[in-house]
């Protein structure tokens, strides 16, 4: 029964990965970068939370009033850091990415303090099924980020802006030239993303109510990872990888002579992967046109 729960704690842990993976693959995926101030978008949503929570005190109204500061805050560092560099070299945007991190850390910090804050967001208990007990706020993150994924599939596959979106990611210029703006629907990437990091914000908060400047840093570094394992750019990589990588975490956390190597040995997969399979698991190579 315990390797029942390590696996659903795995695939909990892993779901909250996926969601903020997602915002990672569909950034690059379309618009080609990599957006490493991701992770702290989850800590600004973490830090909403904390703030909405101790005047409201109301968990639906936190995590709504978190949903759509986020989403301004990406959708205005789109506009305002990232937009200006679309004909820009990669590495121009990368730095930028980095340089937007620190921003928003250090002006936590300058905000809030360096020193951890408790997030009480809500109490759910456990619940016993014969001799298996499992954390209710477990099956509430797993099915919540299940159905988020699922959401976002059928958005993608079936709706008119999420096939400007694949097509925007397949090439730029035939889009544009079907009257579609690429500017609007890297907006509405960004916009995505920073949904997906504040509800992931929530769910991390539910495993460990503590938050400080850095809260979204390992967590983003770890999905980061999980984008690349499945396949950075294609969103059912990003799923896979965020499950695979919950269900290694948890695994080795529950074996005291590898529990402290964790980290270490998540990323050791990442570089065998790469290894084996430079695209990722679900990733496929593209040819340049010339």
């Amino acid at each position: 029964m315990e390797i029942i729960t390590t696996i659903i704690n795995g695939l909990s842990i892993g779901g909250i990965y996926a969601m903020i993976a997602l915002g990672y693959t569909m950034v690059y995926g379309i618009a080609k970068m990599l957006n490493f101030a991701h992770g702290d978008i989850i800590m600004v949503g973490g830090y909403t939370i904390y703030v909405t929570m101790n005047l409201t005190g109301h968990p639906l109204i936190a995590i709504a009033v978190a949903v759509v500061f986020c989403v301004i805050l990406g959708v205005t560092i789109e506009k305002v850091a990232y937009k200006p560099l679309r004909g820009a070299s990669p590495l121009a945007v990368l730095i930028t990415a980095i340089g937007v991190s620190y921003l928003l850390q250090s002006l936590a910090q300058i905000v809030f303090g360096s020193a951890p804050k408790m997030v009480r967001i809500a109490d759910m208990g456990s619940l016993k099924i014969g001799s298996l007990k499992i954390q209710v706020y477990t099956l509430v993150t797993l099915v919540c980020t299940i159905i988020v994924m699922i959401c976002l599939t059928l958005f993608v596959k079936l709706t008119k802006t999420g096939r400007a979106m694949l097509a925007t990611s397949e090439d730029k210029a035939a889009t544009q030239l079907m009257g579609i703006s690429v500017n609007r629907i890297i907006t509405i990437t960004f916009a995505i993303g920073s949904a997906l990091a504040a509800l992931a914000g929530l769910f991390y908060l539910l495993k460990a109510p503590s938050i400080s400047n850095t809260f979204g840093s390992m967590p983003g570094i770890k999905a980061f990872t999980a984008a690349v394992i499945g396949g950075i750019g294609s969103i059912p990589g990003a799923m896979l990888g965020g499950f695979l990588l919950g269900i290694v975490e948890c695994i080795s956390y529950k074996i005291p002579i590898i529990a402290p190597y964790t980290d270490a040995i998540e990323f050791l997969i990442l570089i065998v992967i790469l290894l084996v399979k430079p695209t990722g698991i679900l990733g496929k190579r593209r040819r340049e046109k010339v």
